[in-house]
């Protein structure tokens, strides 16, 4: 079954009710900071809007409070099971996107003093242990659920992330730290035989 226009934010809404049942946009918002945003990460606005449309695919039910906050609840119909099943059965062609600008600012780290790749580098030491910090207390909350195994596996990998950019992180604080520190005794080296 294929529906046009669908998007990924199509199936991140889709595949949200069906994990949650029936939801409001609020409702996905606050599922998704707290689990899918943390690797793949999006404008909120679209949460609002997107169901709607949806809605006008067929794919939600679309259900309107009579009083009070006459917020709007979402839930699948047969046909946005369906066209969720299908998105989900499909192969994955593509590896991830790493879109990471302190990557893009090392790469030009030649242009920058060696001070400055030190505390780019330990800046990004001190956000990837916060990130590792915010998985294990996930871990923590969730992880004895036999049930969630599945969800909880993208936190798995997650973490192994985070390791290792820590990892790489510290090792480039390292170096840059050391070549800093040998830097002035090379240049009063080189002007002590350059002396007549």
């Amino acid at each position: 079954m294929s529906i046009p226009n669908l998007t990924t934010t199509s199936y991140v809404v889709l595949g949200l009710i069906a994990l949650r049942g029936a939801s409001t946009s609020y409702d996905l918002k606050r599922a998704l900071r707290h689990s899918i945003g943390y690797f793949w990460p999006f404008p909120h606005a679209q949460l609002y809007a997107e169901p709607a449309r949806l809605a006008e695919l067929g794919l939600l039910r679309e259900e309107q409070e009579d009083h009070g906050r006459r917020r709007r609840l979402y839930e699948l119909t047969d046909a946005g099971k369906a066209a969720l099943q299908d998105w989900l059965s499909a192969p994955v062609d593509e590896i991830f996107e790493l879109r990471d600008i302190a990557q893009l600012k090392l790469f030009f780290g030649e242009l920058m003093n060696g001070s400055a790749v030190v505390a780019l580098a330990r800046r990004q030491v001190e956000l990837h242990r916060e990130r590792l910090a915010e998985y294990k207390a996930l871990t923590v909350l969730f992880g004895n659920h036999p049930r969630l195994a599945r969800r909880m596996a993208p936190l798995r990998y997650g973490r192994l992330i985070e390791r290792a950019a820590v990892e790489f992180w510290q090792q480039i604080a390292a170096e840059e730290a050391a070549a800093l520190e040998t830097a002035p005794a090379e240049a009063a080296s080189a002007a002590a035989t350059e002396a007549p």
